[in-house]
């Protein structure tokens, strides 16, 4: 049997035919079967490693700066690496490519699970840091590429029904895979529970990149060179000087198009929504001393919201449009830490992942749409490199300057301030994106 009737005929139970419209090409499925496989099994790593890899750094004694790093440092790789990344993929076939960068990054998870039997409960903290910074360099390509392979190979008009069918099953996955790691990190010893933890982290990952292995750019339609005239004088202008000068090679001019607005409020939301990252585990573990079952249980209640989130998002984007979608949740996502500064029991934090959950369900399905909508379709690597270098520079910035901040004004303080930032985001997203 060929590769190419795996794709079709390993699904033709009529419980997954559900999960597609009636009017949906057969010549589509495939991918959008693959991508929703992709997406449930990375709910598991989500669920199972993501979900606890801070929580766990915290419980090592893991200060704020070095929980920050986990991020910061795979931000600084990504930072430098996203535009030679965005050439490296546009000369390469790129489902290939998001396939093997996907292993590559993945196969790291697996080390977590190596890592109490080799370092001391410091030595950890920093190994993380040191494996979040070489996980980082396969990252970038697999970051920078996937929006443009899940841009090629699902047409325009049914991106918002697979981008809301992967988050239903992103979510179904998460709460069932962080109920159950509660569950285990309860009842097994410190950090045995974690190492079963990481592991499971590891299967779904590697089950994700399986999928992701099936997944096909579609044929170029023929009419797609028609570009809109504002970006075909500004890409014109950069083919012209191909090769001879910095300024084509790194694309900037990318920031003469309106897609420039989006790249700055996008700049200011990430910035926002990873200055407060960093304290959230300090909150929960030291302020709020939850357990990790009830950390479990937040997080699963976080992403049931989603999963309900989820099932209106299509019709919430054919009325207002992706960019209004993304504006209210990032609004909505600033209350995220400023109810959290008054939460004192399991019950106030339980609260707040469901108010962050429906937050999400609106920021995560719309705000790559959101971009795409906005990306010329026969350059989507050049502008998604830019978008990945905005997006690094903000992880990097926020998970370093957060904690600094809140180490001189207090955490509760911090989470008022960054609460206050998130507003600001969205509502430059509304007004100006």
């Amino acid at each position: 049997m060929t590769r190419s009737a795996i794709r079709f005929e390993h699904y033709n139970h009529p419980v997954i035919s559900k999960l597609f419209k009636s009017s949906v090409p057969g010549e589509y499925r495939a991918n959008f079967i693959h991508l929703y496989f992709d997406m449930g099994w990375y709910g598991v790593l989500a669920g199972s490693s993501i979900n606890f890899l801070k929580i766990y750094a915290a419980r090592l004694g893991g200060n704020g700066f070095q929980i920050g790093m986990l991020d910061a440092s795979a931000a600084l790789v990504g930072l430098s690496l996203a535009i030679p990344a965005g050439h490296w993929i546009v000369k390469r076939h790129i489902g290939r490519t998001i396939f093997w960068t996907s292993v590559v990054y993945r196969i790291g998870f697996l080390l977590w699970v190596l890592l109490p039997w080799l370092f001391t409960y410091s030595g950890q903290v920093w190994a993380l840091i040191v494996l979040a910074f070489l996980m980082a360099i396969p990252l970038t390509p697999l970051s920078v590429g996937f929006n443009a392979l899940f841009a090629a190979s699902v047409p325009d008009e049914y991106r918002a029904h697979v981008a809301g069918i992967r988050n239903i099953l992103l979510s179904v996955s998460f709460i069932l895979t962080s109920l159950g790691c509660g569950y285990l990190l309860e009842h097994l010893a410190f950090p045995t529970g974690y190492q079963f933890v990481f592991a499971i982290g590891f299967f779904g990952a590697a089950m994700s990149s399986l999928h992701l292995y099936f997944v096909r750019p579609l044929p170029v339609p023929a009419d797609i060179t028609q570009r809109p005239v504002e970006l075909k004088t500004a890409e014109d202008a950069a083919s012209a000087h191909h090769g001879r000068t910095l300024f084509s090679a790194i694309r900037a001019d990318i920031w003469s198009t309106h897609f420039r607005n989006v790249l700055l409020v996008m700049m200011g939301f990430h910035l926002a929504q990873y200055l407060a990252l960093p304290l959230f585990p300090l909150y929960q573990v030291n302020q709020l001393h939850l357990t990790d079952e009830q950390i479990g249980n937040g997080s699963a209640i976080f992403y049931l919201i989603v999963l309900l989130g989820s099932t209106q998002l299509r019709a919430v984007v054919h009325k207002i449009g992706n960019r209004m979608v993304t504006a209210i949740g990032v609004i909505g996502m600033g209350f995220y830490p400023f109810i959290m500064a008054f939460s004192r029991t399991p019950l106030h934090f339980y609260g707040v992942s469901a108010m962050g959950g429906l937050s999400w369900a609106l920021v995560g399905g719309a705000y790559a749409n959101y971009m795409l909508e906005r990306i010329p379709a026969h350059d989507r690597p050049a502008y998604l490199a830019w978008y990945n270098v905005i997006l690094n520079a903000s992880i990097l910035t926020g998970s370093l300057l957060g904690p600094l901040i809140a180490s001189q004004i207090g955490l509760v303080a911090g989470l008022f301030v960054f609460a206050a930032a998130r507003f600001l985001a969205g509502i430059a997203i509304w007004k100006w994106g």
